[in-house]
């Protein structure tokens, strides 16, 4: 007997690799699947989100991110604290040289809420 996927069921650290995957594969459906419609994106240390919504991250990151060819994020390390998934990224394809990033995705019903990013 086959079951719906409950999406409260899914562990934080799947939806997170499922959108590190997409993100590796320039796939911005699957990408874009894996947040709630709300998602709020914060680059610290700001107090407000820089981005709000599915729409804003599907228009951010089909610009400025899957458009660039060599574009890739090697997970480092990761750690995981109730609802949220704490990634150590290298980012390759930004700049000349990779960029490092600890990204903190907190996880709510199966989907991406809050995404916090930290730059050295």
């Amino acid at each position: 007997m086959h079951h719906a996927i409950d999406p409260t069921r899914i562990a934080p650290t799947q939806i997170v690799q499922a959108q590190l995957d997409a993100y590796n594969a320039h796939d911005l459906d699957r990408f874009v699947a894996c947040f709630s419609d709300d998602v709020r994106l914060y680059r610290m240390p700001v107090q407000a989100p820089g981005t709000i919504g599915k729409a804003a991250l599907r228009a951010f990151y089909a610009e400025h991110r899957f458009s660039i060819a060599s574009l890739r994020a090697e997970l480092l390390n990761r750690m995981t604290l109730g609802d949220k998934v704490i990634d150590h990224e290298r980012i390759h394809g930004l700049g000349e040289h990779p960029t490092e990033v600890v990204a903190i995705y907190q996880v709510s019903d199966g989907a991406i809420a809050n995404v916090w990013f930290f730059y050295p």
